[in-house]
């Protein structure tokens, strides 16, 4: 699952793209997300962009991403700190077309700084030659899409690995020498019993990834999940996503996993750097089809068609499809809702103007102070998104 477009939103009040995005500025931008959006199978609960694979465009998109970087390099002084590629699935490039793109990112930009490189990778595509590629290319981190270790749920996710492969897939990773692997599951999926959820937790726990993401699955426009929700076929059930959420907290914290940001939870010293940027509200830069940029109070996406996206980028076009300018108070909204689901929280001054409500919620158990910052209780963060919409 895609962390840059999943904290980005849906790009509300948008505008056409204007040209104050192409100009050159000193602006120096740490962060950098690349989306690949090639699928062998496309999901039925995913609203991230992307598209079955076409090995025919694929050399000619991976040229464009390479481009477009070089671009980018015209207009802002990129020194990446952290560079995460995500999608889509970026394994579901070829081990040529993977080596192409990182090998080209390595000799375009000063990487002397970096300090994280994550690539999220299926179960299904990934292989010794291409952990030993990603390992010997720079790649410090995998985020690997396991979502379950129960066959049937997979079949119902509409994954194309089961259990036994991703289970293989882990071991290949380790086995190439990548120490920082993080494992994705999911629960609150339909059918899905408190069982099934505990199970895949010890299972994962069993063979000690470094980080593991825990995602309540939430029914997203434009899929077949929300047509089949809809209909009725599927329900939402708040009561038992918050006792599959209770069980995760327990179950991860025990085992010395850090509950640090409400769907993550991390070994010491093994949080996402990355993702931890978007969170403090810092600027980013997203290259590729959809990607999202933040940089000041502006704010764009590329168009959401590798096609269109690459034939404008290879033309010497910008590939930006719409962009905004963000006010202060957007920001600062973003920023508390971000900031309450890390297990550091807001500093309690940047709630002095809601004093009323924010004492109503230690009242009722969902806030705490400590150390000058006002975080979620384990209660709180079971209603993390009823908290923030009080402050924003």
């Amino acid at each position: 699952m895609n962390s840059e477009a999943e904290l980005m939103g849906d790009g509300e009040n948008v505008q056409r793209p204007t040209s104050n995005v192409q100009h050159r500025t000193s602006e120096v931008v740490s962060h950098l997300y690349v989306h690949i959006p090639f699928c062998a199978r496309i999901c039925p609960y995913c609203a991230f962009y992307k598209e079955r694979a076409d090995s025919s465009q694929a050399q000619r998109f991976c040229e464009a991403l390479l481009r477009e970087i070089e671009d980018v390099q015209d207009r802002f002084a990129l020194r990446p700190e952290t560079i995460f590629f995500g999608g889509g699935t970026p394994t579901a490039l070829t081990t040529a077309q993977l080596g192409f793109l990182l090998g080209g990112l390595r000799d375009l930009l000063d990487l002397s700084r970096l300090t994280e490189w994550t690539l999220e990778a299926n179960p299904g595509s990934v292989s010794q030659r291409k952990a030993a590629l990603l390992r010997e290319m720079g790649v410090s981190r995998i985020s690997l899409g396991v979502q379950s270790w129960d066959d049937d749920l997979l079949k119902l996710l509409g994954r194309e690995h089961n259990a036994a492969q991703a289970e293989a897939s882990f071991q290949i990773l380790r086995d190439a020498g990548l120490a920082n692997v993080s494992i994705d599951l999911m629960f609150g999926l339909p059918g899905q019993t408190l069982e099934q959820w505990k199970a895949d937790l010890e299972k994962t726990i069993t063979l000690r990834p470094d980080h593991i993401s825990t995602y309540c699955l939430t029914y997203e426009e434009d899929t077949e999940f929300f047509l089949r929700h809809s209909r009725g076929e599927f329900r939402e059930d708040p009561e038992s996503d918050a006792q599959f959420l209770e069980t995760a907290m327990r179950t991860l914290e025990r085992a010395g996993y850090e509950h640090y940001e409400i769907s993550n939870y991390a070994r010491p010293g093994f949080a996402s750097a990355h993702n931890r940027g978007y969170w403090a509200g810092h600027d980013y830069l997203g290259i590729g089809p959809s990607a999202f940029s933040t940089v000041g109070m502006r704010r764009w996406q590329n168009v959401c068609d590798y096609r269109a996206y690459s034939d404008r980028i290879l033309a010497g076009e910008p590939a930006v499809g719409s962009t905004e300018i963000l006010t202060p108070e957007m920001k600062r909204g973003e920023r508390i809702a971000l900031s309450l689901r890390t297990r550091n929280g807001i500093p309690s001054k940047e709630l002095s103007q809601w004093s009323k409500e924010s004492r109503e919620f230690v009242d009722l158990g969902l806030l705490r102070e400590a150390n000058g910052n006002f975080v979620l209780t384990p209660r709180g963060k079971l209603l993390a998104d009823s908290v923030a919409e009080a402050f924003v």
